[in-house]
């Protein structure tokens, strides 16, 4: 724990939250910073979990523990629904609390001998449980901790590392749509980290939480894919995680999955999945039963799905007002096409010194880019989580404060 640097990135901003309402008591402070939903769950979903809780009261719908790898119907639908014609089994689902708690989890599995590669930027989640595992040395003067490879992922390499000169390593972390920078990344980017990860006998770890935001409209070689397992292969060197969170609004209901597949082995040829199921029956009781009838709810029916899908078109949107924001005052500006965060450059300047400049001129929280790592430096991610009342607020109080 002591090699971990000070202060987890988001509870860090809300200190400094905390000091600006302080400094400017009457501020109306817009958060453009973390990624929380803002937007209601829809009522199918929240009907459905009022109406398995109220069952709750009586003795006909009581019920107590289910299956630490979830209710057989949640997991068969994710199957059916999230990965058409993938082979995925619903034996192959095991359903969490969230994508942050499946990333801890599989880390315990994984256990401290292993090397690890991050996409750098990435959500800093991944790095810091390595470090609380004891998988890495100390942080380096630029943030680096030493025993982990940082796969650089910059504009001048399209937002995907240049896998040549990527050591071998026993893990490899991959976001996408990426938290931050906001790229997808296509079919053919896949298939090499696929090929890359055969070769070396790794396993990637491939986080879709964001995979509800790839846009559907694009078709033929354009079109981006929402899952590792689109790729021939991946079911061999792959774990999906995903989550319940961005799409569906469950940020405070917590509910996620995880797919590990059947084929995939470590080299021994023993099976992995067996392996993490021991760890999440030993260290989980399983999701909530009530999140679960709102996942099923979510996912069950084209009603359900298509309810979501307006509930994700509010925060595209409001990400391609702020691109818009960005690219008229000339700046630098990436993501927001196929995810809810928009990655812009400040060459030349502290990310840390212009979120505070920021947040002191306009009281429009973001997130600095080095607390993704050291290639966020000279960044801010900017999130479209908000009301579109709000979010066109902020953009007006920036093209103010930026013009």
């Amino acid at each position: 724990m002591e090699k971990l640097k000070k202060g987890y990135l988001f509870p860090e901003i809300s200190i400094r939250h905390e000091a600006h309402l302080k400094k400017y008591p009457d501020a109306k402070v817009i958060s453009l910073g973390i990624g929380d939903t803002t937007e209601p769950i829809p009522s199918i979903i929240t009907s459905a979990m009022a109406e398995y809780a109220i069952a709750l009261s009586t003795p006909e719908g009581y019920e107590g523990y289910g299956p630490e790898q979830g209710q057989k119907s949640l997991r068969k639908v994710i199957s059916e629904k999230i990965y058409p014609n993938m082979g995925i089994k619903e034996s192959e689902v095991f359903i969490s609390d969230g994508a942050q708690c499946d990333i801890a989890r599989l880390q315990m599995l994984f256990g401290s001998d292993v090397t690890i590669a991050v996409q750098d930027p990435t959500f800093p989640g991944y790095v810091d449980n390595g470090v609380i595992m004891g998988q890495t040395g100390k942080a380096d003067e630029s943030g680096k901790y030493a025993g982990i490879a940082y796969m650089r992922c910059a504009p001048e390499n399209s937002f995907f590392p240049d896998l040549s000169s990527v050591p071998r390593t026993d893990v490899i972390f991959f976001c996408s749509p990426n938290n931050p920078t906001g790229h997808v990344a296509s079919h053919a980017q896949l298939r090499e980290l696929v090929d890359f990860a055969r070769r070396n006998g790794s396993i990637i770890v491939f986080d879709s939480a964001y995979a509800w935001y790839v846009s559907e409209e694009e078709e033929g070689s354009n079109k981006k894919p929402r899952s590792i397992y689109e790729v021939p292969g991946a079911r061999e060197v792959a774990i999906e995680i995903s989550s319940f969170s961005k799409f569906a609004g469950f940020t405070g209901v917590r509910l996620g999955w995880a797919v590990v597949p059947d084929e995939l082995r470590y080299a021994d040829g023993s099976p992995v999945a067996r392996d993490f199921d021991r760890v999440v029956c030993t260290c989980f009781n399983g999701a909530s039963s009530v999140a679960q009838a709102g996942g099923l709810a979510c996912l069950s029916s084209e009603q359900g799905r298509d309810a979501v899908r307006r509930v994700v078109d509010v925060y595209k949107q409001n990400a391609r007002l702020l691109v818009d924001t960005f690219a008229d005052l000339g700046k630098e500006v990436y993501g927001g096409a196929h995810s809810p965060y928009v990655w812009v450059r400040f060459p030349g300047r502290k990310s840390w010194d212009v979120f505070a400049e920021i947040l002191d001129k306009t009281h429009v929280i973001t997130v600095p880019g080095t607390g993704f790592g050291p290639g966020g430096e000279g960044f801010i991610r900017v999130s479209a989580f908000n009301s579109r009342d709000r979010v066109v607020e902020a953009a007006a109080r920036l093209k103010k404060f930026l013009a």
